[in-house]
């Protein structure tokens, strides 16, 4: 699992840590009964403060993601994979909606906008014909 923080982000350090164990949660990398790094491993690795990595344990284990056995460390639940999946389609699902209204804002229409996506669904770029 590489995990990273982007310092020059809008999105705060422990929230990109949150995003990044879901995503290898989702995707099948971090699996059920599976251990997260240790707290101070991680802040070393990613270059953040130890609370840091604490905040974002914490709130994987409010979501249920996640949960910490005393002296054990903090370990994937069985339901972490349906959690993590639902969270990051809720994410994705905001980013598009974003990139809507900005698409919106410069001047294109509802049609060129599903065109555009249906072509990026078949894996095509923007005015690319199969």
């Amino acid at each position: 699992m590489n995990l990273r923080v982007d310092p020059h982000s809008l999105m705060p350090p422990s929230h990109q840590l949150v995003a990044g164990i879901l995503d290898a949660i989702a995707r099948g990398e971090l699996t059920p009964g599976d251990r997260l790094p240790a707290v101070r491993t991680l802040a070393a690795d990613v270059l953040v403060n130890p609370n840091t990595v604490t905040k974002a344990w914490r709130d994987l284990e409010r979501m249920g993601a996640t949960e910490g056995r005393n002296g054990s460390g903090v370990f994937v639940t069985p339901a972490g994979p349906a959690i993590a999946r639902k969270t990051r389609l809720a994410a994705t699902l905001a980013d598009l909606r974003a990139a809507i209204a900005a698409a919106r804002a410069a001047g294109h229409d509802d049609k060129t906008l599903k065109d555009a996506l249906a072509q990026a669904l078949r894996g095509e770029t923007v005015g690319e014909k199969r």
